[in-house]
Formats: C-alpha cells, structure tokens, sequence
C-alpha cells in the first residue's frame, strides 16, 4: 500500500484555498474594500466545507485542525488589525478581541491535545453545557461564527459607504450581539481549558507524591 501523503488530502487542500484567499484579502483591503470582503467571507465559508470533506472522504488529521485553527485566528486577527486603523478610538476594543480569541483557542486546543482529542471541536459530553452545545450544535456553531465575522466585515464595510442603507445598521446590530455572545463562549473557552489544565496539573502532582 502506497504511503498516504497527509498534506495532499482533499480538506489541507481546500485549507491552502483558505489561506490563499485571507492574504488576497489583507492585501486588498486598503484599495478594494467589496473585494477583500468577498474573499475574506469566502475563505470563511470554505471552513464548513473541509469539514464536510474531511469526514465525507476519512481525511480528517491533527495538522488538518491545526491549519482549520490558525487560519481562523489569523484570519480574524489580521482585520481587527485593520479595523484598528480605521477606528482609533477603539483599538483597546479590538486588542482585548484579539486577546480573548487567541488565547482562548489556544489553551483549549492545548487542554484538548493532552487530553487525548484529535481536534479543539471535540467536546467530552460531560463538559461545560455551553460548549457542549456550541460544538455539537451546528446551527448554533455556523451562527456564531458567520455573525462573528459578518459584524467586522460589516465595520470595515460601513467606513468605506458614504450612505449606509438602514439595514445595514440593523443587521450590524444583530451581528454585534451574537459577536459579544461569541466573545462570551470565548472566555468560558478560557476558564473551562484552565480548570482543565490546573486538574492536570493537580492529577501528574498528586501521582508524582505517591510514587515517592
């Protein structure tokens, strides 16, 4: 049986048409606002798919959910930079966002990793009940997100329209309040993947004191 090559399977390959379509994105936010907009919610939308492919096809790999991850993250962080440009007087409030999202991603996949989980999605059932529900709930977990990003896109858009039409600031509002839900499932990311870490810690400590 010929030797599998990981970072050729079909969901890693839609994951580099992601990247590709963030950093076409980034560099064409200063001038062409409509378009890095439709490549940035395009290389979003294209997250639900490798999942869909990744399991539809038995791809699914570590690196694979890494990569799904850090795009993410990366993806999001690079607009709050921009955003930060073009509203000042709030770039504390986009740095605190920043803050949140990362580290709490990147504790909980730490947490998840040790403990044994292919991916920061897979949830223990008998964990935090807003987690349970915000991973194995998908419509729950595509509204967060899509509002998450739509209510940035949306701020990074409104700047560059000289008269918004009024359904414009009514879906940003509806899309701020899922974003400030999203941020609050972020920090029970954080207080959830610390508990879990310090039991670790407590669990080795303790194993470590009675085999002395």
């Amino acid at each position: 049986m010929a030797e599998e090559n990981i970072f050729f399977f079909v969901p890693n390959l839609i994951g580099y048409a992601r990247i590709a379509l963030a950093l076409l994105s980034f560099c064409l936010m200063p001038c062409c606002p409509w378009t890095a907009v439709f490549c940035y919610l395009l290389s979003a939308l294209l997250d639900a798919f490798d999942g869909h492919a990744a399991r539809a096809l038995n791809q699914s790999t570590k690196f694979g959910a890494m990569m799904d991850m850090l795009t993410d993250r990366c993806a999001t962080m690079c607009l709050l930079v921009n955003l930060s440009l073009l509203y000042p007087s709030y770039t504390f409030l986009f740095q605190l966002s920043m803050c949140v999202d990362i580290a709490s991603h990147w504790l909980h996949l730490h947490s998840s990793t040790i403990t044994g989980s292919a991916s920061h999605k897979s949830i223990d059932l008998s964990g935090n009940p807003v987690l349970r529900i915000y991973y194995t709930s998908k419509p729950v977990l595509f509204v967060m997100c899509a509002g998450n990003e739509l209510f940035f896109c949306l701020l990074f858009l409104l700047h560059h329209i000289q008269e918004p039409a009024a359904w414009l600031y009514w879906l940003q509002g509806l899309c701020g309040i899922i974003c400030l839900l999203k941020t609050a499932i972020s920090l029970v990311h954080l207080v959830t993947a610390s508990q879990n870490m310090a039991a670790m810690d407590a669990a080795e400590r303790e194993k470590t004191v009675k085999t002395q």
